[in-house]
């Protein structure tokens, strides 16, 4: 095996296009997902479709602890799961806000504590945040509770760098720009985006694999356009 990998949000788009990649690289992958059909349909030897609803901690915590069951090394682990909420501020409950921030920020700290333990200084933690997270990009209605939740992952992944940076897992993470996904549809319908789920997967992966070398601490705007 070339390594492990663990990927969340796999179910359709960039995620998918993640497993594939990283499996045909030689990659043990561990896919977590709400729905696992259409990953389970790939037949993949190498993958570990696993069903993992990041908002519930029950489900996260039985998730991590069938990876560690199954690996003691982590190489790459790629947060790439999000919950998309695009309403009017003054329509956008309490409820909203807690289910956006429970995948977006909360599911990415609880499931990075859970892995810890087999990951060390070789081991490179990626968050894929968006262009709307970024302080100062331009910004869109209706995406506060979204937008908010990707500005605080970028902040969360500043802080752990730091605070692992002697021995630990390098943090870094991706402020995505427009790519041709179901999200983005819901977020911007008819919107045509510059690139495709999977040339923005192809790019992840290789920054998954090398991009510690270079950056820790890091938030890249990988963005060809806006939105």
């Amino acid at each position: 095996m070339a390594g492990t990998v663990v990927i969340t949000g796999t179910s359709r788009g960039i995620g998918f296009e993640l497993v594939q990649l990283f499996a045909s690289a030689g990659y043990m992958v561990f896919s977590l997902s709400r729905k696992q059909d259409s990953i389970k349909a790939l037949n993949l030897k190498n993958v570990h479709a696993i069903s993992c609803d990041l908002a519930s901690a029950p489900s996260l915590n039985d998730s991590a602890t069938e990876i560690l069951k199954n690996t003691d090394h982590i190489d790459v682990v790629i947060h790439n799961a999000g919950v998309l909420v695009n309403k009017p501020f003054e329509q956008i409950t309490p409820a909203d806000f807690q289910q956006c921030y429970a995948v977006n920020v909360f599911g990415v700290a609880a499931l990075t504590q859970a892995l810890l333990p087999a990951m060390d200084n070789s081991s490179h933690v990626v968050a894929i945040s968006s262009m709307g997270g970024i302080q100062g990009s331009s910004k869109f209605p209706g995406l506060a509770a979204y937008s908010s939740a990707k500005g605080a992952v970028i902040t969360l992944f500043e802080l752990l760098a730091e605070e692992y940076k002697e021995n630990g897992p390098s943090f870094n993470t991706l402020a995505l720009g427009a790519v041709q996904t179901e999200m983005l549809e819901e977020a911007f319908p008819g919107y045509q985006a510059p690139l495709t789920a999977i040339e923005m997967a192809t790019y992840i992966k290789d920054f998954a694999i090398t991009g510690s070398t270079f950056y820790n601490g890091k938030v890249l705007q990988v963005s060809a356009s806006t939105p």
